[in-house]
């Protein structure tokens, strides 16, 4: 007689299956996603909260996103090298498809042109959008990329520049509780404003970058801390807790033309464009200069770039600095436009919030940079206008780290990297070396 076969041992063998250990562990995490972004228990129902996420029409759309990641963890595994392989065909294609510098240029004067022409045609929440949430980042995204891409250096502060040129524009147009000795018109006052953000890098980065990895993420964000706490508690200086407004809308009386910017946000977006656009050229030819390949020697080692002569702390200053500048004028910009400072919106998730976007968009890449801005601030818009598994405003967070994960897991190096940064982590990934100077020693140095 021929024996049954056994069902807990084939059940036995499926579970000790690393693909469905892998695939079980994924859906559960699908699961615990929907739960958190589901609605919210009270103390009349404390269980609503699992029952609505759990036993909802939505979960289905996240067992589908559980059982995608572990389609794409399976490929990864099992077809490693034709992956990498294939992404970095596709990469590559833009800068073999666009060889010669006059191709390029002509294609960079259409995407101008389409920045241009096309938010003109856009309603009037769309071009807020823009300015607000997507043009400024984009900026803040370009500063940092030059702090935490080309020096190599954590900085989880960084929205602490921003404040600065926010509350320049507020004391140079007379917003403030103190005066200043003359009043300004925001538009002459941004120099003022960029100086001031600027001053604030070298004050902060002259006697803290000598710290190195932990230690010098730990000091930036306790600077972050400190402006927005000195914000809050001096009343008779900035205002306090319930922040400053009245402040000028941008405009414009020189040599025959006035022109104000007042509350319409298209001015604005042409203004920052073109700020953008400057920023990027300079820091193009910066990247390519004595400068930038001192900050990627320092990136790199920084002990073996000291020990051929480069002056790590001033390089590393000036890197604080440059990108501080950036912030200063989104700030600056910011407050201008809304009129109003409030110190509760300046805390150190918007730096975490920043520093996601250079990762995902690529760190040490400009067009990295600017699609990783553009992309992550446009796409919660998006969701609100047109909600998606149950998209909650307050959930972005939960869903911007669950993307950077998986950014990690499969992109370490970001949606459009920089060809060095590609390197250094293919070289990491082997053994070789390490992606920046992040993974180094993290003590001080002497």
């Amino acid at each position: 007689m021929t024996a049954a076969p056994r069902r807990g041992s084939a059940l036995r063998r499926l579970w000790t299956s690393e693909d469905a250990r892998r695939g079980f562990a994924c859906v559960v995490g699908g699961l615990v996603l929907a739960v958190m972004t589901g609605p919210e228990g009270s103390s009349t129902a404390p269980t609503s909260g699992f029952t609505g996420s759990l036993f909802h029409a939505r979960v289905i759309g996240f067992i589908v996103f559980g059982l995608v990641l572990w389609g794409l963890i399976t490929v990864r595994r099992r077809y490693a090298t034709q992956v990498r392989a294939f992404s970095d065909k596709v990469t590559a294609a833009p800068r073999r498809l666009l060889p010669d510098k006059r191709v390029r240029a002509v294609v960079y004067l259409a995407v101008l042109a389409f920045a241009i022409a096309y938010p003109a045609t856009l309603n009037s929440f769309w071009q807020e959008v823009l300015v607000d949430q997507i043009g400024v980042y984009v900026l803040l995204a370009i500063g940092l990329n030059v702090v935490v891409g080309y020096a190599g250096l954590l900085d989880l502060g960084y929205i602490a520049f921003f404040a600065i040129g926010a509350y320049s524009a507020a004391y140079w147009t007379g917003a403030l509780p103190i005066h200043p000795p003359f009043h300004l018109n925001p538009f002459y006052a941004i120099p003022l404003a960029i100086i001031a953000a600027m001053l604030a890098g070298v004050v902060l980065g002259a006697p803290t970058l000598r710290l190195r990895g932990d230690y010098l993420a730990i000091v930036t964000l306790g600077f972050g801390e400190i402006i927005q706490i000195v914000a809050t508690n001096l009343q008779g200086v900035t205002g306090g807790a319930q922040g400053v407004i009245g402040i000028p809308h941008f405009s414009i009386h020189l040599l025959g033309i006035h022109y104000d910017w007042g509350i319409n946000s298209l001015p604005y977006y042409y203004l920052l464009l073109g700020f953008v656009v400057l920023v990027l050229f300079g820091f193009h030819f910066l990247e390519n200069s004595r400068v930038g390949r001192a900050w990627v020697a320092i990136r790199e080692d920084e002990v073996a770039a000291e020990s051929s002569g480069i002056n790590v702390l001033k390089y590393k200053v000036m890197a604080f600095a440059i990108g501080a500048s950036t912030s200063g004028f989104a700030g600056m910009l910011e407050a201008s436009k809304i009129s109003f400072v409030e110190p509760a919106d300046l805390t150190v998730q918007l730096s975490i919030l920043i520093l996601v976007l250079v990762i995902f968009g690529g760190m040490g890449s400009l067009p990295g940079a600017v699609v990783g801005a553009a992309v992550l601030q446009w796409l919660p818009q998006y969701l609100r206008v047109h909600p998606l598994l149950g998209f909650q405003q307050q959930d972005i967070y939960i869903y911007l780290g669950a993307l950077l994960v998986v950014m990690m897991i499969f992109r370490p190096e970001g949606i459009i990297p920089s060809r060095r940064r590609k390197r250094e982590i293919g070289l990491a990934e082997h053994g070789v070396g390490h992606a920046d100077a992040l993974s180094g020693q993290s003590g001080p140095v002497a």
